[in-house]
């Protein structure tokens, strides 16, 4: 199976219906353990991109949190959260199709604080300097959380 022009083909069927153009297809021994397009707008969901999507049911699928034994097919390089979960479950290939450079022409998603040309460089800048505002409140009770789990899980 020809799993690049699969991935093409779901971002395909997912604009015609309304959705965003992103999918991905995850392919473990040769066969497709989970696929998914972006369903951003059909859900409400800022979340379901979809790498993370096709992530949670290829984890499910195979009861594992990590996917070193298979490769992943995306539309698009991803975008900093999708990046996160791929490093995150760490499959044995990513392949991406287009880049940001090649399709910046034809789609925009900018929110208040992201832009794709600059949000990579946000997350050099110290804390204070980013544009989303964020405080960290200190309380010493919550380390007892991670204690608590280290004696539960050793």
């Amino acid at each position: 199976m020809d799993y690049i022009q699969r991935t093409i083909d779901l971002a395909m069927k997912n604009v015609e219906a309304g959705g965003r153009p992103f999918a991905t297809v995850i392919v473990r021994n040769g066969e497709i353990v989970a696929e998914s397009p972006n369903l951003v707008a059909q859900t409400h969901d800022p979340t379901a991109h979809a790498e993370i999507l096709a992530i949670r049911a290829a984890c499910q699928k195979l009861q594992t949190e990590n996917l070193t034994d298979c490769d992943i097919y995306i539309l698009a390089s991803p975008c900093p959260m999708c990046l996160g979960s791929l490093y995150y479950c760490s499959p044995r290939q990513v392949t991406y199709i287009t880049a940001r450079e090649d399709y910046a022409p034809y789609y925009r998603d900018d929110r208040k604080y992201f832009e794709l040309e600059t949000f990579y460089d946000e997350y050099k800048k110290p804390v204070a300097e980013r544009r989303l505002p964020m405080t960290q409140h200190k309380d010493a009770t919550a380390i007892r959380v991670y204690q608590r789990w280290k004696e539960l899980n050793g």
